[in-house]
């Protein structure tokens, strides 16, 4: 079952990733305005964002775990392994955009308060037997459309946080396609509500070697080596780029600052 999986999602990436190339150059468009619970198996497919290229460089989990560890934070900051968007002057417009999205995400996701509905319209956990703050549940059909085109009501992700055997909805994560400018990035969600983030200058340990606590202060999106040439004197494995663009969305929280919480 997991192969097979592997193999979809790997024709659906290189076909993500391919496309968007081809039509950039015939004709550029815009796009339109933790004890897991018993009766879930572990999968650790599904990671939001990642594309083709990444697997090509490192196919195991633990690229996936490290990028995770700051993606499940709530407030993120710019770092050597974090590139975000800048903050725009506000426009004419960009809240009630930001405001129609909240809008169509909201009730498009009501029914996955009940994380089964998820599973079963098949959205994947990442990890979940690795204990996080907030689960990103994953639609493989989902994260193939925002690489074309944007759809308030279809997140790549949905995010959850474990409540007892369970999990209870949070919020969503929408995706972007890596090699997007920040114009096409504001054309989805306007830059100076919400600011998009994609996980850089990631060097993992040499191939056969985990990441382990006596490496981490390295390796990882949390370790010390940030360039190339650093990565290469350790004798590591270099990604410039690991995930697509993402962006995170609350829309049950009250105070609007933490709706777009970045």
């Amino acid at each position: 079952m997991r192969k097979t999986f592997w193999l979809a999602f790997a024709a659906a990436m290189i076909l993500a990733t391919a496309l968007p190339r081809v039509r950039a150059q015939q004709s550029p468009q815009k796009d339109p305005p933790q004890s897991q619970p018993q009766a879930q198996p572990q999968d650790h497919s599904g990671m939001a964002g990642m594309d083709m290229g990444d697997m090509q460089h490192d196919a195991s989990p633990q690229t996936e775990v490290t990028a995770n560890e700051q993606m499940s934070d709530m407030h993120m900051d710019m770092g050597p392994h974090m590139r975000m968007t800048a903050v725009w002057p506000a426009s004419a417009g960009d809240e009630q955009r930001a405001e129609a999205v909240v809008a169509a995400l909201k009730p498009a996701i009501e029914k996955y308060k009940d994380y089964h509905v998820a599973l079963n319209e098949g959205f994947k956990i990442f990890h979940p037997e690795i204990p996080q703050d907030h689960y990103h549940f994953t639609s493989l059909s989902n994260a193939v459309e925002a690489q074309f085109s944007f759809n308030p009501a279809h997140p790549t992700s949905l995010l959850y946080k474990r409540i007892g055997g369970g999990y209870e909805l949070e919020g969503a994560m929408y995706t972007a396609p890596r090699q997007y400018t920040e114009q096409r990035l504001n054309d989805r969600i306007p830059l100076s509500v919400a600011r998009w983030h994609e996980h850089v200058n990631l060097c993992m340990p040499p191939r056969g070697t985990e990441l382990r606590p006596v490496n981490l202060k390295e390796f990882g999106l949390r370790g010390s080596i940030a360039t190339e040439d650093a990565c290469d004197a350790a004798g590591g494995r270099w990604l410039p780029i690991v995930f697509n663009w993402m962006v995170h969305v609350y829309p049950y929280e009250t105070d609007p600052a933490k709706i777009w919480a970045h």
